[in-house]
């Protein structure tokens, strides 16, 4: 899953949040904020301690974009090496962080320990394979390849026109001035949609997940008010004369000449 979470300038991050995110995705964290001509970032296996450190930089430079990140591993082994974000190309101008999972062109081969982001960002992206973000072309290029990923870049390179490129952004979603790229930062109560209560008149049986016209309990119809299968909903079919064909044929002897 991952949650990548984008704490614009001069917004204050929310730590419960962060720790909620860090809590669902358990296998590493990483930040990184704009302070200036540079980029800070931290890295660390612990999500409390990360956090804490991130708390303070921030109070620090409340002034440029920042991120946050916690990692649920797919690709790559739990190491601090694998935890976001990550250098574009090694230029430590530039970092990048990410939610989702990427096309199998930067999935790890054997032996390799990396994950895909890493692997992305330190072999594939840095080619520029769409071309310059700042056209059209560009950023279309790579936000169809990220499919129902979310990509989050911060730099303070002169050679990008923005600070901030964040894609798949209405895959997300705001709150309070933070963007969060899906919803483990919230409580976890609040992180699933409420079920309508159905009580059935037949049974008294409460179902909070009711699919479909029937109780699931005792057959009972919400609609007509009878029990299946004298459902008056029920449409009435003839039955089918065809049987299903086994899938073993049974050989037949040869219909013998009639005597003469």
């Amino acid at each position: 899953m991952c949650l990548l979470t984008f704490i614009p300038a001069s917004v204050a991050p929310d730590p419960q949040a962060l720790s909620r995110g860090a809590e669902a995705n358990p296998h590493g964290h990483g930040f990184a904020l704009i302070t200036g001509d540079r980029i800070v970032t931290g890295h660390g296996m612990n999500a409390e301690e990360v956090i804490d450190a991130f708390a303070r930089i921030r109070a620090t430079h409340p002034g440029g974009p920042a991120l946050f990140h916690s990692r649920y591993a797919t690709h790559g082994i739990r190491t601090l090496d694998n935890c976001h974000p990550f250098r574009l190309g090694g230029d430590e101008r530039t970092v990048l962080a990410h939610n989702g999972i990427l096309p199998k062109r930067v999935h790890p081969g054997a032996y390799d320990r990396r994950s895909d982001t890493r692997i992305a960002a330190e072999d594939y992206l840095p080619t520029m394979p769409f071309g310059s973000l700042d056209t059209f072309r560009g950023s279309r290029g790579l936000e169809a390849w990220l499919g129902s990923s979310k990509l989050l870049i911060l730099t303070v390179d002169p050679a990008y026109d923005q600070q901030v490129y964040l894609f798949g952004e209405s895959k997300g979603q705001w709150d309070n001035g933070i963007w969060y790229s899906n919803a483990s930062y919230l409580p976890l109560p609040q992180r699933y949609p409420v079920h309508e209560r159905y009580v059935c008149d037949a049974c008294d049986d409460v179902d909070l997940y009711r699919v479909g016209r029937y109780c699931r309990q005792c057959g009972w119809c919400f609609a007509c008010e009878t029990r299946f299968p004298h459902c008056e909903c029920r449409p009435s079919r003839a039955r089918s004369t065809r049987h299903r064909a086994s899938s073993r044929q049974l050989a037949l002897p040869a219909p013998r000449p009639p005597s003469t």
